[in-house]
Order: C-alpha cells, then sequence, then structure tokens
C-alpha cells in the first residue's frame, strides 16, 4: 500500500515539476521568450488544440463545399435531383409505349387491320331477362326534349339520303385551290395534292373527331379525321394545328392551315387523303375543290 502512494506521489510530481522553456539569441545567447510548463499542462493544452482543430475540421467540411470534395459523398440536392430526373425517367418511358401502342392502331386502322371483338352472348340476352310489364316506359321530359333536338338536327342533316340511310357522298372541300398532282395508287400517290397560298385555313370535310394530330418528318403537322361509317380523312404538310387529339369537330370547322413542313413538300399546298373502309379512295369522287 505504502508503495502505491509512493508512486502516485511520484507521478503526481512529475506531472506538476515546472520547466523553463527558454529562447535565446542564437549570437549573443540574450534571452528572448520564456515559459515554465509542466507536464500536465502541455498534455492539457495539446489535448485541448487538438479536440479544438478537429471540431473546426468537422464545421468547415459539414457546412462549406469542401464536404463534395471527400469521396462517397452526395449532397442532398443531388440527391433530390437524382429522384426527380428518375420520376421523370419512368414518365417519359410510359408516356413514350403509350405513343407506340396510339401509332401502332393507327396505322392498324390506316391499312384496315381492325379485327372485331368477341362478345358474349350471355351479356347480350341478360337484357330479355328483364319484365317488360314491371318496367315503367311513360316517356320523362327530358326524354321527350332530346327527341325534338335529334329530329330538328336531323332534318338539315346533309349527309341524310332520299331512302332514310345514312352515307358520306356529300362532303365539303376542306380549301379552294389548284390542284398539281391527282389520284394515282400506280405511283404511291393515294392523295390529291391542292397549292394554295400560305396560312390558307384548312377545313374539316364533315363532322368527326380528332384521332392523330403530331408532326413528323416526312409530311410535317398531320391531323386526321375519323368521320364514323369506316370514313377517314388525312391532311398533310399544314402550317400548323389548331385542333389536338381528342377534340371534335364539325363539317367546314378550321383545323389547319397550309403550309410547307416536312421533308416531301416542294411549297405551300394540301396533301389530302381520303379513306374508305380501310382503303384510300379518290378524293375527287367525293369532294369538289372548285
Amino acid at each position: 500500500m505504502a508503495k502505491k502512494k509512493k508512486r502516485r506521489k511520484e507521478i503526481k510530481r512529475k506531472l506538476l515539476h515546472k520547466y523553463r522553456l527558454v529562447i535565446l539569441n542564437e549570437n549573443t545567447f540574450e534571452e528572448k521568450i520564456s515559459f515554465k510548463l509542466s507536464r500536465l499542462n502541455v498534455f492539457v493544452t495539446g489535448s485541448l488544440a487538438a479536440v479544438g482543430l478537429i471540431g473546426l475540421t468537422t464545421l468547415l467540411i459539414a457546412f462549406t463545399p469542401l464536404r463534395e470534395y471527400i469521396p462517397g459523398y452526395s449532397s442532398t440536392a443531388l440527391k433530390r435531383q437524382a429522384t426527380e430526373l428518375t420520376y421523370k425517367t419512368d414518365s417519359l418511358v410510359t408516356v413514350l409505349n403509350y405513343t407506340n401502342k396510339y401509332i401502332d392502331n393507327i396505322r392498324m386502322v390506316l391499312r384496315g387491320d381492325v379485327t372485331s371483338a368477341a362478345i358474349n352472348p350471355d351479356s347480350t340476352f341478360e337484357a330479355f331477362k328483364l319484365d317488360p310489364s314491371q318496367i315503367d316506359l311513360s316517356p320523362i321530359r327530358e326524354d321527350s326534349v332530346l327527341r325534338a333536338q335529334v329530329a330538328l338536327e336531323d332534318k338539315y342533316n346533309l349527309f341524310e339520303r332520299p331512302d332514310g340511310s345514312r352515307g358520306s357522298q356529300l362532303l365539303f372541300a376542306p380549301l379552294t385551290g389548284t390542284i398539281t398532282q391527282g389520284f394515282d395508287p400506280d405511283e404511291n400517290h393515294s392523295a390529291i395534292d391542292v397549292v394554295a397560298e400560305k396560312d390558307t385555313p384548312v377545313k374539316a370535310v364533315a363532322n368527326g373527331m380528332v384521332i392523330f394530330a403530331e408532326w413528323t418528318a416526312a409530311t410535317g403537322y398531320v391531323i386526321i379525321l375519323d368521320h364514323g361509317e369506316e370514313l377517314l380523312t388525312v391532311y398533310k404538310h399544314n402550317g400548323s394545328l389548331s385542333k389536338s387529339q381528342g377534340d371534335l369537330v364539325r363539317a367546314g370547322e378550321v383545323i389547319a392551315t397550309v403550309g410547307n413542313t416536312g421533308e416531301l413538300t416542294t411549297g405551300p399546298h394540301l396533301h389530302f387523303e381520303l379513306w374508305k373502309n380501310g382503303a384510300p379512295v379518290n378524293p375527287l369522287n367525293y369532294v369538289d375543290f372548285n
């Protein structure tokens, strides 16, 4: 026990023993600076300096751009940007897949490769299981108003034939101009080219819905209308489009303007195609361009 106490006193004496650090002039041996030191003071001062240096280095790395130079470190802004780019990439892939499917459907329609869908006969006969005697068949006010409105519209319908059937034989001219190239399937020209001044309005030949309205490298701005009854009209090389996919248009409504867009054009004109039952037909048999 006495040895341990003696050893502790010796360690304490060494730690607290005073030393003098003197800085002298080498030539004159004149004393410039002197410090009184002990082992304990040196240890404490060195420890505090090391802790301060480590803390200062940590603050510099954590709160300054120096942290970006550390290998494997990525900032929060970069992570957020990478996440946003990932979401945008997924969205673009989804849109691209949808666009490809839509273009494939348009090609099938233009080639006439549309197949009829199978119908479950059970769902068709389900309606005949109802008992008519249990159903109130008296007309309501809304039904009467709708019938009167439809009858008034059909009274002035230009597409009504004398025999009561509907046809698309009477079509409005999309524009008035000079026909420079006619319908010639043998020369792979399933349309007519009508020359007109640039920005001349291009009109719908009949009521219908826009099923395609996009830019193509070969034919510029293209718009395709579905008029029902297996009738499609195609307008190419437009300068601009006034309608978008899914829009409903009426006969004579402006859908585009004459332009000179696309690689396969030599001047402002309208390339007009008319498709009936999945095959191109001569537009001059249906439309008067004079």
